[in-house]
């Protein structure tokens, strides 16, 4: 069983900046970042591979996002900067890859979530 903690989410202005950690209770693989507002589906947002030598993004965060992570530390990062109203979200980290990549059915690990609130 792999434990995974986010941390580093709340308010900022549009435009302001944000780093979102994940730290994982073991070593992992791929690794992702997912996000949810309410009534929707979870959507994928970023993932990495193990050793960072592949990353993905979804079109709407790419040039302002940027996936990374410290293996040593079993820990994944999401800055993000450029943020607009709509990246509100709660933004969950997943671990334990079956299948792909930006599927969330595809994950068997995940986070309990943090908040990610952007004013206009």
């Amino acid at each position: 069983q792999v434990r995974l903690v986010e941390s580093g989410g709340g308010l900022v202005q549009a435009g302001g900046s944000l780093r979102l950690s994940c730290a994982a209770s073991g070593r992992i693989f791929s690794m992702a970042w997912f996000r949810q507002v309410p009534g929707k589906d979870r959507d994928f947002v970023a993932a990495i591979s193990w050793g960072g030598g592949n990353t993905f993004y979804v079109d709407s965060v790419k040039g302002r996002f940027t996936i990374s992570r410290d293996d040593a530390k079993n820990t994944m990062y999401l800055q993000m900067n450029s943020l607009k109203p709509e990246d509100t979200a709660v933004y969950y980290c997943a671990a334990g890859l079956t299948g792909g990549i930006r599927d969330s059915r595809a994950y068997t690990y995940w986070g309990q979530g943090t908040q990610v609130t952007v004013s206009s």
